[in-house]
């Protein structure tokens, strides 16, 4: 849940005065000598509802705002002179070797930098005793990379030592640092832009956000969301077609969604053919006249066949006792899709029914995919969002777009809390008349 704002909360915080011209003044006045840079002073409002703005009016308080990204007329760092460096963390999502080419072709072509580092593996690349080498990314080593999923500077999970990996940024001179990763991660950069500060070492850190699941706050979407939706639509269609081919067919998909169960909302939606959606924030019963496993059977028994997706952190509380932690820190999930399969096939066995079950679950194909077009351009106005505020001297920020535009918000803001599917609200009503479900199952 989104908290209210103090709107000293949400400004975005500066290296220092900014001296320098941009390299970008004389190549804007050749391509559009009416272009105006972007101010610190321009802001988005986080709230745009119309009661919400009249009660801070009637209250006389302050708006909480996001400052506008966008490039600067004057420039905290010499970017000739400037060394940057970009790693990938966590989880593999659609567009990650999009980010990585625009952050490159951005800083280079558009800002003149000289040397950017790709640091492998993650956190593990600022920590010399993994033993991962930075390499140097030009243009010419990235220019193709974005027609492949995955990331070709690789990627791990889990935390370093802070103090370490500032070490090595000192070490190569590295000032304008660029983390794209989810939640986790940007905690982790603002750490180290915090440790920068702290050694009173001028280093900008700019996040830009990953998360497949689209559950980080303060932004409209996450890049890779509508691939991964894109992708799961026809793992769905799949799943309908192997359960109207059958005798009492069932096809059941288990799809991306620890917390958030955005993608299946969105797959369901998109598809048509879905049936029933179970995700983390809507609790559900097995049993019982009103139970899933019965509303699964009559549907089976009345229409001859049934679709199911499962986000993969919903009903956690009918599994076993707790797995342990991964190396992010994340509580380890149960597998709710084997669940549900072992659960709806001894179901139907007890009620003399016969049963068709194609159980799916085509996670890691689906976040391994390249990005599609709407997300290539996504990805590729992030990067430029964040080079432009890497070279302006702005840190402890990632970048979004939020009511439309793009904007720098502190990462202690946007790590804050987590986005989920509100079952009160219309996407979740969207997907009950999508499906027919009820609106639960108790």
């Amino acid at each position: 849940m989104e908290k209210k704002l103090n709107p000293t909360e949400t400004v975005a915080a500066p290296l220092g005065e900014r001296t320098i011209p941009s390299p970008l003044d004389e190549y804007m006045l050749l391509v559009n000598p009416d272009h105006a840079f972007y101010s610190d002073e321009g802001r988005v409002l986080v709230e745009n509802k119309l009661h919400e703005v009249r009660a801070m009016i009637e209250q006389g308080e302050d708006f909480p705002c996001f400052e506008v990204a966008g490039p600067r007329k004057k420039l905290f760092f010499k970017p000739s002179e400037t060394t940057c460096g970009i790693l990938t963390c966590g989880g593999l999502c659609p567009g990650l070797n999009d980010v990585i080419r625009s952050l490159v072709i951005h800083a280079h072509y558009r800002y003149k930098v000289k040397r950017i580092y790709g640091f492998r593996y993650g956190f593990e690349g600022l920590n010399p005793a993994c033993g991962h080498e930075p390499q140097i990314l030009t243009p010419d080593s990235v220019a193709n990379i974005h027609r492949f999923g995955g990331t070709t500077l690789g990627t791990s999970r889990g935390p370093q030592d802070i103090e370490v990996m500032v070490d090595r940024l000192q070490a190569l001179d590295v000032r304008a640092l660029f983390v794209v990763g989810g939640d986790g991660t940007q905690k982790g950069a603002n750490r180290i832009s915090e440790e920068a500060r702290r050694r009173g070492y001028a280093l900008s850190v700019v996040g830009i956000p990953k998360t497949i699941d689209n559950d980080m706050i303060y932004m409209d979407k996450s890049f890779g969301f509508e691939t991964a939706c894109a992708s799961a639509v026809e793992i769905v269609h799949s799943a309908h077609t192997e359960a109207v081919s059958a005798r009492n067919g069932v096809g059941l998909v288990k799809l991306m969604g620890r917390h958030s169960g955005f993608i299946a909302c969105a797959a369901a939606i998109a598809s048509g053919e879905v049936n029933c959606v179970l995700v983390p924030e809507v609790s559900f019963a097995l049993d019982g006249a009103n139970g899933f496993l019965e509303f699964i059977r009559q549907r089976v028994e009345s229409r001859g066949h049934a679709v199911v997706v499962v986000a993969e952190g919903a009903g956690q509380y009918h599994l076993p006792g707790p797995c342990g932690k991964d190396a992010s820190g994340n509580e380890k999930l149960g597998d709710i899709g084997v669940f549900l399969k072992e659960k709806i096939t001894e179901y139907f066995k007890s009620s003399s029914m016969e049963l068709t079950l194609k159980y799916i679950d085509p996670s890691y194909v689906i976040r391994s995919v390249p990005a599609t077009t709407q997300d290539r351009i996504y990805c590729q106005r992030l990067a430029q969002a964040a080079v432009h505020a890497a070279m302006a001297g702005k840190t402890g920020i990632i970048v979004a777009r939020w009511q439309g535009s793009y904007v720098h918000v502190p990462i202690a803001i946007a790590t804050s809390s987590r986005r989920t599917v509100d079952a009160r609200r219309d996407i979740w009503f969207a997907v009950l008349e999508s499906t027919g479900q009820p609106a639960s199952f108790y």
